[in-house]
């Protein structure tokens, strides 16, 4: 609040000195040889130029409009008073917006434009003694010298802060690239997690329709679970694609430790058992980031068990603490065989991104074969603190 309390004092104290600088113009151009209209004339469309406020300027009112029209109209002030032979006076007032004008046009105006805007600026303003002087020559020199100064500041000054501008904007946008594709990523790991599920609690409701028909129902309700939480999933990314902003962390689909424990029990079938330990020491107030990637680690490693190991009946999940570090396993009993159709096996880069979310952490995720028989998938987090 204070920060923008000194800016909008700031700027209420420059426009002060502008406005009492082209009112001092306006008096010197009264008590002049020449009409004093015209000078005023030129001050009145500076200012609007100049001191329009952007929320209120209409969309035609463009960056290069705003600098052009001004400075043409300087301009040709410049040459009324040398036709009209009478030397006029010349203040600060104009001289200020043209510098203001300079500014704008080359940190705002599109990049054809700006050379054009900053030639007629700097233009209008080097030529801004000749109606005192009447010449070119002698004191024209040192006032253009001055002149050119300022010109290279204000130019300076408004390229450095459009480099700045620059600079965000490739940011933001590498943001909100880096953004949609985490997000994406997100979509496979929720979706495809959830379509898996149907997809095999599917096959065993044919299965019992003529072997069991009377417990169909705990089926039935699981498939029925399961896409209504792909659904809600699939809507809140969507969603958040659709609008990336600093709010969109907050509405986006969101996995921790505590999530893994409604993530088991919305996977067990008649067929399957999925058991939880988490170890009692393991404290809930772990860094978010590892608690996402452990989240994600359970997830695929159960939708894999799914896709390749429809045979497994027990299924253990297991977080523990260890040392400093959280080590979060998933192992079957399965012996690799699936029913399931080869386009529901997936592209084979579900461990591949997994490797890449848990190494970016300092940690360590391996899958293999385990002695005997089944697949075990074991992520190691280091959590950088004693616990």
């Amino acid at each position: 609040m204070k920060s923008v309390s000194g800016r909008g004092c700031a700027r209420g104290f420059a426009v002060g000195i502008l406005l009492a600088a082209c009112v001092a113009d306006a008096l010197n151009a009264a008590a002049g040889q020449t009409p004093a209209w015209p000078t005023v004339a030129v001050l009145l469309i500076g200012l609007t130029a100049v001191l329009w406020p952007s929320e209120r300027r209409p969309e035609w009112f463009t960056p290069q409009l705003r600098t052009a029209v001004p400075a043409l109209a300087s301009a040709v002030l410049t040459v009324g008073v040398l036709l009209a032979g009478r030397p006029a006076a010349f203040g600060p007032g104009e001289a200020m917006i043209l510098l203001c004008l300079l500014f704008i046009a080359v940190r705002h105006c599109p990049p054809r434009w700006v050379i054009w805007c900053c030639v007629l600026d700097a233009s209008a303003l080097l030529a801004m003694p000749v109606r005192y002087l009447r010449s070119w020559k002698g004191e024209t020199l040192a006032y253009g010298v001055v002149g050119l100064a300022l010109i290279g500041l204000t130019a300076g000054l408004a390229g450095y802060l459009r480099s700045l501008d620059y600079r965000r904007t490739v940011a933001v946008s590498e943001t909100r690239r880096t953004e949609r594709l985490a997000i994406a990523a997100d979509l496979h790991d929720f979706v495809a997690h959830h379509v898996t599920g149907i997809l095999v609690q599917t096959q065993v409701a044919r299965m019992m329709a003529t072997t069991a028909p009377k417990d169909l129902d705990p089926v039935l309700a699981g498939i029925e679970r399961a896409a209504t939480e792909a659904l809600a999933s699939m809507r809140r990314t969507v969603g958040v694609l659709r609008d990336i902003g600093p709010e969109a962390a907050d509405r986006r689909p969101v996995g921790d430790l505590a999530a893994v424990t409604g993530l088991t029990d919305s996977f067990g079938t008649p067929a399957q058992k999925v058991t939880l330990h988490r170890d009692p020491a393991l404290p809930d107030d772990l860094p978010h980031e590892v608690q996402a990637a452990a989240f994600r680690v359970v997830q695929e490693a159960l939708t894999n068990v799914r896709r390749h190991a429809a045979d497994a009946t027990e299924i253990t999940v297991a977080l523990r603490h260890l040392d400093g570090r959280l080590e979060a396993t998933v192992t079957d009993d399965g012996r690799g065989g699936t029913q399931l159709p080869d386009a529901a096996h997936g592209g084979g880069f579900g461990l591949v991104g997994l490797n890449e979310r848990v190494t970016a952490l300092g940690g360590t995720l391996s899958a293999g074969p385990r002695v005997g028989m089944g697949w075990e998938v074991r992520a190691v987090f280091p959590l950088g603190r004693s616990l």
